[in-house]
């Protein structure tokens, strides 16, 4: 029996459920350790490369170069499906395939693309704009045209902070009436907002789950209508927490502590995430003969 690619396993689950829960990461570290915890999917993160790699808010200066790099650093990396957040696409419809091409290149499954005004703006930050539907109809219709494996296209729209959420519904319908496969209603306000949407706009739906965002954060049983529940950002957030603590405590403590070996990861599991032993079995194979004397 052939296994069915990454891409089209991702298509089927998104299509007929159940729920995917889709952690994010900025790198292919993080994506390690997102296939080695368990999971089946992973999101790329234009936040977390933002913040990681520049060290930087996510206000839209991660370029489509820096996005491609990353992408196919992860994909070398992991076996997972990946599901790769293009911000606005890097330009206009035609800038979108150009997009489109490039990242199925670099061996993404899916794209997020959203419909807010170039440079964008994290979807829970204040000051968003949003372009016109019919140019982001555009845009989705240059994604679906340029897409050559049937990657999934995701439409983001961040309409709700804007012009409400009726606005946003009838936007994420076009969209999807546009090519999309998945829609993303960005930062609903009420879990009775949040827990509207699949019933108001009868299509696979993404739920974002945001540490300290505008959404309420609601348990993953209570989500079986939405196809994907996206943590964007939790293992980042998480990692900078870890950091700040063994760091601080190094910095108080002048050595490592008991207490902080607890809180990282030892040095025969590091190796492990990245693959060491791998390599050194490669290296052994392809060692040269020693040279042998007659």
């Amino acid at each position: 029996m052939t296994t069915p690619s990454t891409t089209a396993w991702l298509r089927d689950r998104v299509t007929a459920g159940p729920l995917l829960v889709l952690p994010g990461v900025a790198n292919a570290l993080g994506a390690r350790i997102v296939e080695d915890v368990g999971y089946e999917a992973l999101y790329v993160s234009g936040a977390g490369i933002a913040n990681t790699f520049f060290g930087l808010p996510d206000i839209g200066l991660v370029t489509l170069n820096d996005l491609v790099a990353h992408v196919g650093a992860i994909r070398d990396a992991v076996a997972l499906p990946i599901v790769v957040d293009a911000d606005t696409g890097f330009g206009n419809a035609i800038g979108v395939a150009h997009t489109v091409r490039a990242l199925e290149r670099a061996g993404a499954d899916a794209l997020q693309l959203e419909d807010q005004v170039s440079p964008k703006k994290c979807g829970h930050f204040e000051g968003k704009a949003v372009i016109s539907p019919g140019e982001m109809v555009q845009k989705i219709r240059a994604a679906a045209d340029a897409r050559s494996k049937e990657i999934v296209i995701i439409a983001r729209t961040d309409a709700r902070a804007i012009e409400g959420l009726d606005a946003a519904l009838e936007r994420a319908g076009a969209y999807m009436d546009a090519g999309a496969d998945v829609v993303f209603v960005e930062a609903p306000q009420s879990v009775e907002e949040l827990l509207s949407l699949p019933s108001r706009l009868e299509v696979p739906h993404v739920v974002n789950l945001v540490e300290g965002g505008k959404t309420p954060l609601v348990p993953l049983s209570e989500l079986g209508a939405f196809r994907i529940a996206l943590f964007a950002n939790l293992s980042l957030q998480a990692s900078m927490h870890a950091m700040q603590s063994v760091l601080g405590e190094l910095r108080s403590e002048g050595r490592i502590t008991d207490a902080m070996r607890d809180r990282i990861a030892g040095w025969e599991e590091r190796q492990r995430l990245v693959r060491k032993p791998e390599f050194d079995a490669l290296d052994s194979r392809y060692a040269a003969p020693t040279d042998r004397n007659p």
